[in-house]
């Protein structure tokens, strides 16, 4: 296989100088990028052009291609010259600048040079193709020490997890026994969350909720260290409340000592990665891990994929150019009420933020007023909540709390939509008073755009409707009773849309036919 890659970059190379007339790097540079693409694919690494970088003096450079691990740390990089450059003088300027140099290739069409560790440790002549197979295969065999540390800590995980857990529900279930402060702000939660959620909730499943809160604290904090995104949040408040009633002394310490070489891999990952996008993908791959280990089946049942960012971007300038081509306004306008109702890992708003990009004061405005997401499992929750803060710090510049995210399951929010026809419907209550005040914001305005996805057997089910008509007060209880007899009770939410008796579009996006 690698000998095709090569005779293939070759033949690219020779079409391109006869075809163009020219060795100009912009054009002849985009054999061996096919090359490096190919290549890379076979690998699962990712091939990002133009990746930006950060030096230590903290100035930005592009280098012209970077391999990059699932984990989104940078495997290896590509800089290409023109044949007219001295291709030794080049390195050794790129080097000056800060260019990376634990795994780069230089290539002019008619030399490549591989440095590893700050050391030249091959070059060759383009069309040798025995020594540049010898090349190519000693860079794709590169390992960064934090990954493979990274893969050690994660099986490592696997085997030590189980009596950490142990652990924890044991000492969870002494403080439900021993401490009536911890039964009384369990059982207040636990209300709240029945209220909201789920009224089959029970005490074990609030005491899962806070396994995760405790076991996951560590891993936001490596990721964005130094930052209040976690910790300030109105929903993870009420869980450290319920931590400190069991956690004294240096017992969290001592219990979750054994996990250490999994965190510390983690911060050790994260440090490498300069990109906040690049961060925020990082996370989630770490959530779609880390509740893999913790709970397979779960993980399973919930569908935790990731939604590529690709697929999500699709869908926002798809819908933007609907809402403009049919109702005369852009998602960024005013009284355009946008809702992720499960909004998983953030992933959409996210996005949605970063196609705002440019318009600060009206990205502000709907920042704090016009965007909304809900999510119904803690673990996203929490990711969702830093993903989204964080994205709006890195653009505006600023850290401001992300006020219309809640904790809630939308499809049993039944005041949804229910204030604009002047009944009274509304919910009971939530984990917190904020939260309950979010969700009441959120019922008395008039959604104008819905997101929908769905991810079942790892496919992606993408929904995307603008609705800016009509209300009907007994949406839920109806959708809810056509779900149990229609073959759409596996993707509710897109059932919930046209029974909720508005006008307008439907996006659907889909990898295969929905069965």
């Amino acid at each position: 296989m690698s000998q095709l890659f090569i005779q293939q970059y070759l033949n690219q190379l020779s079409t391109l100088k006869k075809v163009s007339g020219t060795t100009r790097e912009g054009v002849v540079s985009e054999a061996f990028k096919d090359l490096l693409k190919g290549w890379a694919r076979s690998q699962d690494l990712q091939f990002v052009p133009q990746y930006e970088i950060e030096t230590k003096t903290k100035e930005r450079r592009y280098v012209d291609g970077a391999l990059l691990y699932e984990l989104r740390m940078p495997f290896g990089y590509w800089e290409a010259k023109d044949e007219k450059d001295d291709l030794d003088a080049e390195i050794e300027h790129k080097f000056k600048r800060g260019y990376p140099q634990d795994n780069i290739l230089f290539e002019d069409s008619r030399e490549i040079v591989l440095i590893q560790n700050r050391e030249e440790m091959m070059r060759c002549a383009t069309d040798d193709v025995a020594t540049l197979e010898k090349l190519l295969d000693l860079f794709f065999a590169y390992e960064r020490v934090e990954i493979a540390q990274f893969r050690k800590a994660v099986e490592q995980f696997r085997i030590d997890l189980p009596a950490v857990l142990e652990a924890l529900r044991e000492m969870i279930e002494k403080a439900h026994s021993d401490s009536a402060g911890f039964r009384k702000a369990a059982q207040q939660f636990l209300t709240h969350a029945q209220e909201t959620i789920n009224p089959s909730l029970t005490v074990a499943d609030v005491r899962e909720m806070l396994i995760q809160h405790v076991l996951t604290e560590e891993i936001f904090a490596a990721v964005f260290p130094g930052t209040p995104f976690h910790r300030d949040n109105n929903v993870a408040r009420e869980l450290y409340r319920l931590e400190d009633t069991f956690f004294t002394g240096n017992t969290k310490f001592r219990t979750l000592k054994g996990l250490e070489p999994y965190y510390a891999a983690i911060r050790s990952a994260a440090a490498r990665i300069d990109s906040h996008h690049e961060k925020q993908t990082f996370l989630k791959i770490i959530y779609e891990n880390f509740y893999k280990v913790y709970n397979v089946k779960a993980a399973d049942r919930l569908g935790v994929v990731y939604t590529p960012n690709e697929i999500v971007r699709f869908m926002i300038e798809s819908a933007d150019w609907l809402c403009e081509k049919h109702f005369g306004k852009n998602l960024i306008d005013k009284n355009v009420e946008i809702l992720d109702p499960a909004t998983g890992t953030g992933t959409f708003i996210s996005e949605l933020l970063e196609h705002f990009r440019g318009q600060q004061t009206k990205l502000k405005y709907k920042y704090r007023e016009e965007v909304h997401a809900n999510e119904v499992a803690i673990l996203p929750y929490y990711v969702a909540n830093l993903n989204i803060e964080a994205t709006y710090a890195a653009i505006a510049g600023e850290y401001e709390e992300f006020p219309n995210l809640c904790f809630v399951d939308t499809l049993d929010n039944v005041g949804l939509h229910t204030a604009q026809s002047g009944t009274t419907g509304d919910l009971f209550g939530s984990v917190t008073e904020e939260n309950v005040k979010r969700i009441k914001r959120q019922n008395s305005r008039k959604i104008s755009v819905i997101r929908e996805r769905r991810t079942k057997d790892q496919a992606l089910r993408h929904v995307c409707a603008l609705l800016p008509l009509g209300e009907r007060p007994d949406t839920q209880k109806r959708c809810r009773g056509l779900h149990q007899q229609s073959q759409l009770h596996r993707k509710p939410h897109l059932r919930w849309l046209p029974e909720s008796g508005h006008e307008g579009i439907q996006r659907n996006l889909r990898n295969r036919p929905w069965r």
